[in-house]
């Protein structure tokens, strides 16, 4: 069974930093691709960044590339997300996602909110 479980979530303010954890188990974590989503109140889920199995190759949204930084660990089946230069359209719940023997798979998501 696949799990996904996110953490680092938290409120900081403007140009603050936060390191987003997802912790995977219940598949072969080094040979899928990890990305991280997010969803703000009224508005559909997007793509924040992803990252191949290997590390190599990374994509990010438009909105956050320079700030935001996807890595992951496959000894620790963990993908991180380093956010930095916060702003308060950055506020959303962000997940993880995992696409897994044909299905899609979501952890239950961690909130960040940006705000002075």
């Amino acid at each position: 069974q696949v799990q996904l479980v996110e953490s680092g979530g938290g409120l900081v303010q403007p140009g603050g930093s936060l390191r987003l954890s997802c912790a995977a188990s219940g598949f072969t974590f080094d040979s899928r691709t990890m990305s991280w989503y997010r969803q703000a109140p009224g508005l559909e889920r997007e793509l924040v960044a992803s990252i191949s199995n290997s590390g190599g190759i990374t994509n990010y949204a438009d909105s956050v590339k320079g700030r935001f930084t996807i890595s992951r660990d496959n000894g620790k089946r963990t993908v991180y997300l380093q956010m930095n230069s916060l702003k308060p359209e950055d506020t959303a719940v962000y997940y993880c996602k995992v696409l897994w023997r044909g299905f899609v798979n979501w952890g239950q998501g961690t909130q960040v909110t940006v705000s002075s």
